[in-house]
């Protein structure tokens, strides 16, 4: 599974600065886990993934970093890693399935993190998790194109989760909005709106704002 640029974005922009637990749904290579051990060095970070192959992928990623001590990683479904009963988190961070409409692929393990489905993560199976398992200040930052997001709103309302704030993400100033990035809460604030573009408006430089971003995560920065 390769690195993305949005999952990079949400692994800078999630508010981490108070989390003590974390929580990656979904952890694919472990990037968000990483990053999230990276930002915060009080925090304990412990990561979900159904896929044993990507599970133990980022296992080894995780063993690897300074930050081993920090990081567990589970080899789970989310129903499961519920059953266990885990404490509460400060924020989750989750890049969820969101092709929910489009054909599977037949790489097995790139049609697992892509789609949502019956036997992998549903959106109302992430809301209720969160609902149960987030401190009472605690946040969910999820990333999903525009249409998803949308779809996932509503089961968080439902679930009685509250959008806090939505990040736009583009690939220049005033193109089509590639992502959202949105944060839950448990309870009602008012709520915040900003916009990334990845690239400058005429060429395919990098923004100032993307560099400033990641540039203690992206070597070349």
């Amino acid at each position: 599974m390769k690195v993305c640029t949005d999952a990079c974005v949400l692994g800078a922009v999630a508010d981490l600065t108070a989390a003590t637990r974390i929580l990656d749904i979904g952890a694919g290579t472990g990037l968000l886990a990483l990053m999230a051990a990276q930002r915060n060095a009080r925090a304990r970070v412990e990561a979900v993934e159904l896929d044993p192959a990507a599970a133990a992928q980022a296992a080894a990623n995780a063993a690897r970093s300074p930050w081993s001590a920090r990081i567990k990683v589970h080899a789970a479904s989310l129903a499961q890693y519920a059953a266990l009963a885990p404490a509460r988190f400060d924020h989750i961070l989750c890049n969820p399935p969101f092709f929910r409409h489009s054909l599977r692929s037949p790489d097995a393990q790139r049609t697992t993190a892509r789609h949502t489905a019956p036997d992998t993560l549903s959106f109302p199976e992430l809301a209720e998790f969160t609902a149960r398992f987030l401190t009472a200040d605690g946040r969910l930052t999820v990333l999903l194109p525009p249409p998803e997001m949308l779809h996932f709103e509503r089961e968080a309302a439902l679930a009685g989760l509250f959008l806090a704030a939505r990040l736009t993400l583009r690939h220049r100033p005033g193109s089509k909005a590639l992502r959202h990035i949105s944060s839950f809460t448990l309870r009602p604030q008012p709520q915040l709106s900003r916009e990334l573009a990845i690239h400058e408006a005429d060429s395919e430089a990098y923004s100032a704002e993307f560099r400033t971003l990641l540039q203690d995560f992206y070597l070349a920065f």
